[in-house]
């Protein structure tokens, strides 16, 4: 074999071996950065995944499970106060029942909190169930929880007065959900009015906590069509 020759096939096997050391180092670097979080050790699940609450089989208080800290804020929700003095002027339906109650109109998407003499105390827009799972009638509150966790496990709410029960879990009022994965609210102030849940009531969160305060464990609950 001639000297170039070797020279040539030398330097090919010096070029060889460099490539492969820089393919493992790669590797080493991509799992490095994997194990640290900087890239994602797979793409069938995440950390925050990991860490959404399961649900309580009976649809029970989950402590520690409200909004965070940095409750988002949207933009409608300036001049509440003003807004729910004026649906306060929104009539009973006339088949809503007497004495102190909750009620709670289907059609209308409407709840109006009415204390013993029959005066209105509030009134406001919800966002109640897109599949019409609670009937006309009147039922009584038979649990309330400060905090609680959606039956699917993916979202927590507050202010929570139960008074039926559904398919999947129990039926009531609470504020609008937050996403338990992202923190973030499951719908806008704005669309409260529209049917949108899988069961419950949606209020925005004053009136959640209204209401929650008002109607305590035997309060009856008037649902009219």
């Amino acid at each position: 074999m001639s000297t170039r020759a070797a020279q040539h096939r030398a330097r090919r096997r010096a070029r060889g071996r460099g490539a492969a050391a820089a393919a493992s180092a790669g590797v080493l670097v991509v799992s490095g950065l994997a194990g640290t979080g900087v890239l994602p050790l797979s793409d069938t699940g995440s950390a925050a995944d990991a860490m959404v609450p399961r649900p309580d089989p009976a649809g029970e208080s989950h402590q520690g499970l409200g909004r965070p800290v940095s409750e988002p804020v949207i933009a409608d929700d300036r001049g509440g106060a003003q807004a729910n003095r004026r649906t306060t002027r929104h009539p009973l339906p006339s088949d809503s029942g007497t004495g102190r109650r909750v009620v709670y109109d289907i059609s209308a998407q409407r709840v109006w909190l009415v204390r013993a003499d029959g005066a209105v105390a509030r009134s406001y827009l919800v966002s109640g169930s897109r599949y019409d799972q609670v009937a006309p009638g009147t039922y009584p509150v038979f649990s309330t929880s400060r905090h609680a966790v959606s039956w699917h496990g993916t979202e927590t709410m507050e202010y929570m007065v139960r008074f039926t029960r559904g398919d999947n879990a129990n039926i009531g009022f609470h504020d609008i959900p937050v996403r338990a994965a992202t923190g973030r609210a499951v719908q806008s102030l704005a669309r409260l009015g529209t049917p949108l849940s899988d069961g419950c009531i949606r209020q925005r969160e004053r009136d959640a906590r209204a209401l929650w305060k008002f109607a305590p464990v035997g309060t009856p609950v008037v649902v009219t069509a």
